[in-house]
Order: C-alpha cells, then sequence, then structure tokens
C-alpha cells in the first residue's frame, strides 16, 4: 500500500522542468519564431543613433519586478533604487484613467546631471549613446541630484558617491538584456535604438507631471494603445515632503554671503582692519563647513576640469580665490604689517579691496547662478538672488552696529529687516501662478511652520527691535546681540531655502521623508 509520500514521489516524477515544457513546445509548433519577443536590438546602434528604453503602459501593470531585479543585479543599498514605478491618474467617472509608470534614467541627449557635474564623472558613451556615471571620478558634492529633472542620480552615504542606472551596458555588450528588461513578466520593457533627433517631440513632456523635455531631451519612449487624458496628474501631485537640510550648504551660503557683505562694508571705514579680520574669520568657516557636504573631499581639487560647463566649478574656483584675497587684504590693513613690513602705500590698500569685493560678489552671483540652473521655480534667479543679496547686505549693517557709533547701520538694518519680511509674507498668498511655488508654500506654512516663525522672530529681534533699541541706548552688548540674532535669522532662512523647494522626478512615485 502506498502512503502519501509514494504519491508525491511518483507525481513529481511525471512533472517537467520549464525548460522541458518549452522545448517540448518549441518543437510541436511549426513557427517557433512567434514565441519569442525581441528585447533588444539584434544590432549595434550605427552613427547617429543610441539605445533607448521603450516602456509600453498597456502590459505595465506596476509589479515592481524591474524594480526588483535592477536591485539585485546592481547590488544596491537597502533605500537605493536606480528604477522607480509611479502612478498617474485621470479621466472622468464615466472613463477613468489609471496607469502604472515605470521609469529609469532616460540617457538624455543633453544630460543635466553630465552638464552640471564639476568634476566631469559622467560620459555620454559616443557609440551606444548611454550615459554612464564613473564612480572613481564622483566626489559625492551630489549636485548632479539637483540638476536632474527626473531624479535618476541616487546618493550612497556608505560609499560617499551618486550612482544611477547604465542600462545594464556591460550585459547590452555581450548580447543580453539589462535586468529591468528581463525580468518584466510582460514584456513592458525592451531596449530600442532610436536616433535621438527624432526620439521624441520636444515641445511636450515625457509623461504629465514632468518637466518640459526641450531641457534635457530625453530618449525613452512610452508607448500605449490608451490616449492619455488631458487631465491626468501624478498620484502625489499634492504629497510633497520638505526636501533635505543640507546644513553644510546651509553654513556656507550664509556664512560667504555674510563676509562678502562684511567686506564691502568695510570699504567706507578709515581703518578697516576689525571688519576685514570678521569678514575673513566669516569665511573661513563657511568654507571649511563647506567641505562636510562632500562624499569624497580629498578629490575636490579637482573641480577646475568642470569650470567650462559647471557653475559650482566657478563657485569654488571664485571663492577660492577670495578667500586669500580677503586674508590678504586683512593683514594690508592690519597698520604695523602695512608699514613696517610691506612698506606698502596706504593708497594701494583700497584698490586691492575693490578687487576683493569684486571677486567676492561675483563668487555670490556664482552661488546663486548654480541653484537657479537646477530649473527648480523655487529656486529661480529672481528669488535666489534676492535673498542671497539682501543676506549679505543685512549682515553687514548688523556688523556695522558695533564697529562704529553712527545712526546709518541701525536704519539700514531696519529697513532692510522690513523688506525681507515683507518677502518672505508672499507665502501667505492666497494663490500663485506656478504650482511648484504653491508646493513650496504649503511646506513653509504646514510642516516647515516651526522653522518659519522662528525665522521671522529672530529677523524682528534681531534686525529691527534690537538696533532700535541701541540706536537710543548704545551698547557693545547689544550691538552684538543683534549681529548674533540676525545670523540666526539668515541661517533660518537658507535652511528654508533648501527644505521647501519642490524637486522635479518622474510623476507618481512617493518618495520617502529624507
Amino acid at each position: 500500500m502506498r502512503n502519501l509520500i509514494d504519491e508525491l514521489i511518483l507525481e513529481q516524477a511525471t512533472l517537467q522542468t520549464p525548460v522541458a515544457r518549452f522545448s517540448k513546445k518549441h518543437a510541436r509548433v511549426p513557427d517557433s519564431a512567434s514565441h519569442y519577443s525581441q528585447l533588444i536590438p539584434l544590432g549595434k546602434p550605427q552613427p547617429g543613433e543610441q539605445y533607448a528604453f521603450e516602456v509600453n503602459l498597456d502590459r505595465c501593470t506596476g509589479c515592481k519586478s524591474c524594480v526588483s531585479a535592477c536591485h539585485s543585479m546592481n547590488g544596491l543599498e537597502e533605500e537605493e533604487t536606480w528604477r522607480d514605478v509611479g502612478l498617474i491618474h485621470g479621466g472622468s467617472t464615466e472613463s477613468p484613467y489609471l496607469q502604472t509608470v515605470t521609469t529609469a534614467c532616460h540617457h538624455c541627449e543633453e544630460p543635466a546631471c553630465l552638464n552640471g557635474c564639476p568634476v566631469d564623472a559622467y560620459e555620454k558613451d559616443p557609440h551606444t549613446g548611454i550615459v554612464l556615471h564613473l564612480d572613481d571620478q564622483c566626489i559625492g558634492c551630489q549636485y548632479c541630484v539637483l540638476k536632474c529633472p527626473y531624479d535618476v542620480p541616487k546618493y550612497s552615504k556608505k560609499l560617499g558617491i551618486v550612482r544611477k542606472c547604465d542600462m545594464c551596458h556591460s550585459r547590452l555588450a555581450i548580447g543580453e538584456a539589462p535586468a529591468c528588461v528581463q525580468a518584466c513578466p510582460t514584456h513592458a520593457i525592451r531596449i530600442i535604438k532610436v536616433t535621438p533627433q527624432k526620439a521624441i517631440s520636444y515641445s511636450g513632456n515625457l509623461l504629465p507631471g514632468t518637466v518640459s523635455s526641450a531641457y534635457t531631451h530625453p530618449t525613452t519612449r512610452y508607448i500605449g494603445s490608451r490616449e492619455i487624458p488631458k487631465n491626468t496628474l501624478p498620484a502625489d501631485q499634492n504629497h510633497h515632503r520638505p526636501e533635505h537640510s543640507h546644513w553644510p550648504l546651509v553654513g556656507m551660503l550664509t556664512l560667504t554671503q555674510s563676509s562678502v557683505g562684511i567686506a564691502a562694508a568695510a570699504l567706507f571705514f578709515s581703518n578697516p582692519f576689525a571688519a576685514l579680520l570678521l569678514s575673513t574669520a566669516l569665511c573661513l568657516l563657511g568654507l571649511s563647513v563647506s567641505i562636510l557636504h562632500l562624499g569624497r573631499p580629498l578629490k575636490a581639487w579637482r573641480v577646475f576640469i568642470g569650470l567650462k560647463h559647471s557653475w559650482l566649478s566657478r563657485e569654488i574656483i571664485v571663492f577660492g580665490g577670495y578667500f586669500p584675497l580677503l586674508g590678504f587684504c586683512s593683514l594690508l590693513a592690519f597698520p604695523m604689517f602695512r608699514e613696517q613690513v610691506f612698506a606698502i602705500p596706504k593708497p594701494l590698500l583700497r584698490p586691492a579691496m575693490v578687487a576683493m569685493v569684486f571677486t567676492g560678489v561675483l563668487g555670490v552671483f556664482c552661488s546663486a547662478m548654480l541653484y537657479h540652473d537646477t530649473r527648480r521655480p523655487f529656486w529661480q534667479m529672481a528669488r535666489t538672488g534676492f535673498q542671497f543679496t539682501s543676506t549679505a547686505a543685512l549682515i553687514a549693517a548688523a556688523a556695522c552696529l558695533p564697529l562704529t557709533t553712527s545712526p546709518l547701520p541701525a536704519i539700514a538694518c531696519i529697513m532692510l529687516s522690513f523688506v525681507k519680511g515683507f518677502a518672505a509674507a508672499e507665502c501667505f498668498r492666497a494663490a500663485h501662478p506656478s504650482p511648484f511655488i504653491q508646493a513650496s508654500h504649503k511646506l513653509i506654512l504646514g510642516p516647515l511652520r516651526r522653522t518659519f516663525f522662528t525665522r521671522l522672530t529672530f529677523g524682528f529681534l534681531g534686525g529691527i527691535l534690537v538696533p532700535l533699541i541701541n540706536m537710543s541706548y548704545p551698547s557693545l552688548p547689544l550691538a552684538v546681540a543683534a549681529l548674533v540674532i540676525t545670523l540666526a535669522a539668515e541661517t533660518l532662512e537658507r535652511l528654508l531655502y533648501f527644505q521647501a523647494v519642490v524637486r522635479h522626478k518622474m510623476p507618481g512615485n512617493i518618495i520617502p521623508s529624507p
């Protein structure tokens, strides 16, 4: 008598492996070609062509097999993903539209990540068109993360560098499909060859909720039998969270702008040594904390490589020239060194200071352009330029309070603080033409409201109340307090500058909090 185990063993002997079943079916059907799916091109790209992803929206079910395969194949960290799956929806009650969207790097014709990198850690393969990241070149500045409008580069804290999808180019080179393509159970993803100029209409968007394709010219093609309704929106349209605070950048921007403002104010002093010394100390501290932002600071010396195309390279190089000029002017302003050691005539100090201030102002301009160039509406030049220059002017006025008995610095502090306060009140506007700015205002008055109102309070105390009291009762402790409180207010303003910005990314992918 056979027991259950015997029955199972007999049944197992009749089973066939997937390979055996496929072989049997292949031998039985005359036209076996119909059972194959071409997931990659049979030939290499010809001159003027490149590889690109093609996504069939009709077949994408949102199962995330592609995400899992990419993660396993590339050995990514637990929170790291090079391929994401989002959701868009629209239509009407009678004819609703719901579509999952799988996305990775679009290997653009004009990659923003490549154009912004200060150390040329990206290259576009001339034969395949694949945008490759060179890990050994990367310094971990994360500027490409800010530049990419599709949220493709991902920063690895463990490695201190940025990494991204490379279309499994090593697999393609030997005729194998990328991990995501091979893993998709419905064959929704495949690799095709495209002529970049004809890959997509640059007048529109890649998908609803993405930036204009005219920015980077992405090559990914999304196809489907259904027309996407005009009212289609990303599922995360109103799901915004505060961005990373980037404290080293907050400190660097606030302190370097303060340094430039104080250095400019020093031009109006007969003895500018004290102002220049304070400016030098703030600049040194600002440049020092900025290094903490880099994943590989020992390779930062290579930033001159991107001088022709990267505003980050320009900012670092200009401030790298500003600091020694500032220190030299501080040394010249010290009477003993100017007259006894260097024997430099006093009139020559002013031209040196003018050159130093010009370099500092150029550095602040590079800082503003660095963020404006990311094309994020909250960082547009009008807003960024005003915040950066007003910080420099306000801190300069506050720093002059303990250095002079004139009422002009206090008056300047009060006026500038009122102007900045009115500018900050824009957050209370009921509506704004840009949905990105609206979302930033909601963040400021929502999750970031405590920081925002603390910034307003410090701005009132340090920029208005204490200077008013100091005008009536001049006191060195009051003047120093006004400077410290105002510096704290400007630091919080710069913190909001980073946390309240809304990133550009592919639609429908709800990201975790930083």
